[in-house]
């Protein structure tokens, strides 16, 4: 499995691309096993390909698992901020906080009619990052998403404090 992550390729543009080939075989496979079911099913292999490709991002970088992570997050910037509305709360040598105000893959999916989809294969990636690139020094919690309805996305990390700080 290709599991690279390719910044020159904005990320919703790829998200769509992926959409294109995922949507219609989850239909196909809730028409023929049961929505519950396939849903299971295509939930848990998205959570092994996040895991998979937070691995391989995580391995391009070096340094602490929060140098790591903090490497990783800044490298996906530029191909994700075009299409989110982002309010900075909090940046800090131990806390960064902030919420996505506005969000175009959350309007794609629900376009799509497949919010829980965007969130497998968008959203979740923010708490698989955390815990397998970020390990014990990045903790990651998120009361909402725009995805499943919230009016914001509430991203909160707790960032363990570097040898140097």
């Amino acid at each position: 499995m290709d599991t690279r992550v390719d910044y020159d390729i904005p990320l919703l543009k790829q998200v769509k691309i992926q959409a294109q080939a995922v949507v219609p075989l989850l239909r196909a496979f809730r028409a023929e096993i049961g929505e519950e079911r396939a849903n299971r099913i295509a939930y848990q292999a998205l959570a092994a390909w996040r895991l998979e490709v937070a691995r391989t991002l995580g391995a391009q970088y070096t340094g602490s698992p929060r140098e790591r992570w903090q490497a990783a997050t800044q490298a996906s910037l530029p191909a994700i901020l075009d299409d989110v509305e982002v309010r900075m709360l909090k940046q800090e040598e131990t806390a960064v906080e902030f919420d996505i105000v506005g969000c175009r893959f959350a309007q794609f999916f629900r376009e799509l009619g497949e919010p829980e989809l965007g969130f497998a294969l968008t959203c979740a990636f923010d708490d698989t990052n955390a815990a397998e690139i970020g390990q014990d020094e990045v903790a990651f919690t998120r009361t909402g998403t725009i995805m499943r309805g919230a009016e914001r996305c509430d991203f909160r990390y707790a960032l363990k404090k570097t040898a140097g700080g």
